[in-house]
């Protein structure tokens, strides 16, 4: 893997918890040149210090953050490669219970932040080439009853990311979505919150739906091989496409 990645320059949005931080922690070890750009700064910068990455603020709903944030991270790698764009939120409740305020959130870091991650990537990409990679969800593609507002938002991630990924051929631009099942300290956290009978039936549900091993997958041994062979060379023929990393929960038609 580290040789796919060997100075590879490549931006990682969301790098400051769950599986944008695997990825930070990770890529440098394979050769790769890493900015991470998350809106949690203090913890942002200790996690990139300790991995050998590079960090810069930003909030990805923000066109003049996400500009600022990614000119500095492509005047520190001379370039760009690669845009991992891992930043999300995943709120949950009753889809009637869900309010404008709310849905206008989810959609504004979710949809807007990857509308803006990724036109901001294309003026460092149009030239040379390179790989766009969202963050999707088997939700955006098939529903989410409890998210509904956070599943309306990765259809957005895969309608627009097919879109472009047409669109922007013609520079050498791949773009392709990863839809993850991954287990993560958010996910330890909600564990954590359920009663023993809910944790029981949470787990007997889970073992019947994802085929392979019945749990959530590894971030460091699932995830990060498909990141690291999508942003190398050897995906360079390969677009509009959503990749499930869960372990056949969504197998994809």
């Amino acid at each position: 893997m580290s040789a796919e990645l060997q100075e590879r320059r490549i931006i990682v949005t969301g790098g400051a918890s769950g599986m944008g931080e695997g990825i930070v922690r990770t890529f440098p070890s394979l050769g790769a040149r890493v900015v991470a750009v998350d809106l949690t700064a203090e913890t942002g910068q200790k996690i990139a210090a300790e991995a050998g990455a590079h960090f810069v603020t930003c909030d990805v709903s923000d066109p003049d953050s996400v500009g600022d944030a990614f000119a500095k991270a492509v005047d520190h790698l001379g370039g760009l490669d690669v845009l991992i764009h891992a930043a999300g939120i995943a709120p949950g409740g009753p889809a009637e219970e869900i309010t404008l305020d709310g849905w206008q959130k989810i959609m504004a870091v979710n949809a807007t932040g990857t509308f803006l991650t990724n036109l901001a990537a294309f003026e460092h990409l149009k030239e040379n080439g390179g790989r766009i990679i969202n963050f999707a969800s088997a939700a955006g593609v098939q529903g989410y009853p409890g998210k509904a507002a956070y599943a309306a938002s990765k259809g957005a991630v895969v309608a627009w990311m097919r879109s472009v990924a047409v669109e922007w051929g013609r520079h050498g631009i791949t773009v392709n979505a990863i839809a993850p099942a991954i287990w993560t300290p958010m996910y330890d956290r909600t564990r954590a919150s359920m009663t023993p009978d809910q944790l029981a039936a949470h787990d007997a549900q889970m073992a019947q739906s994802i085929p392979l091993g019945g749990r959530l997958g590894d971030v460091q041994r699932d995830l990060v091989p498909v990141l690291s062979f999508l942003s190398g060379d050897g995906a360079g023929f390969m677009t509009g496409q959503v990749f499930p990393v869960d372990g056949g929960t969504l197998m994809m038609r």
